[in-house]
């Protein structure tokens, strides 16, 4: 099997976001694995409200951004979310930025990592029924990050040394399936 590319998706773009940190340490945690990890960071991406007027499925993006996020995402094997909760639910900007797309999500795999007051399990329940559509393959480890307990002063990210394993599960989850859904894509 040729080499995994993943991208790991940091799903908040709110300024003093305790997002980037915890993306940070995923990426981390995923140093030295077979698989290559890549952090994509939304703010950096700088997409617009969802602004195309043919539907993401017909494949046919009119504006660059578009394209060129396409190009991003397409060049990657699988994803692994990084979502704050946000009123029940992932944020804005992740929801807009999958919403983007379609064939370029299709035949690969995707985890999940939030954080929240409820440790982003909200968030990621909607991200799994979103990746059903997408024909993404979403693993059943994910990780789970409290405000409360993983998280000094609901702002510095301490997380708790029980994660790391749980990471270790996740990555080889996601790399197994991404693996796998690699070979019907060529």
């Amino acid at each position: 099997m040729s080499h995994l590319r993943i991208a790991v998706i940091l799903g908040s773009t709110r300024p003093g976001r305790n997002g980037k940190a915890v993306a940070d340490w995923v990426i981390e945690q995923a140093a030295g694995r077979e698989a290559t990890y890549d952090l994509v960071d939304l703010a950096d991406v700088d997409l617009p409200l969802l602004d195309e007027a043919i539907p993401p499925s017909m494949g046919e993006y009119q504006h660059e951004h578009t394209k060129k996020w396409a190009a991003t995402v397409a060049q990657y094997d699988g994803f692994v979310f990084v979502t704050p909760e946000y009123n029940r639910s992932t944020s804005g900007a992740l929801k807009n930025a999958i919403d983007f797309l379609y064939g370029e999500w299709n035949d690969k795999a995707a985890a999940f990592v939030g954080y929240g007051s409820l440790g982003g399990a909200r968030a990621v329940e909607h991200l799994r029924g979103m990746s059903g559509e997408l024909q993404l393959a979403d693993v059943r480890q994910q990780l789970s990050f409290s405000l409360m307990t993983d998280f000094k002063d609901f702002s510095e990210f301490t997380p708790g040394d029980h994660h790391g394993p749980l990471a270790a599960s996740m990555f080889d989850q996601l790399e197994r399936w991404a693996g796998a859904l690699k070979t019907l894509r060529s």
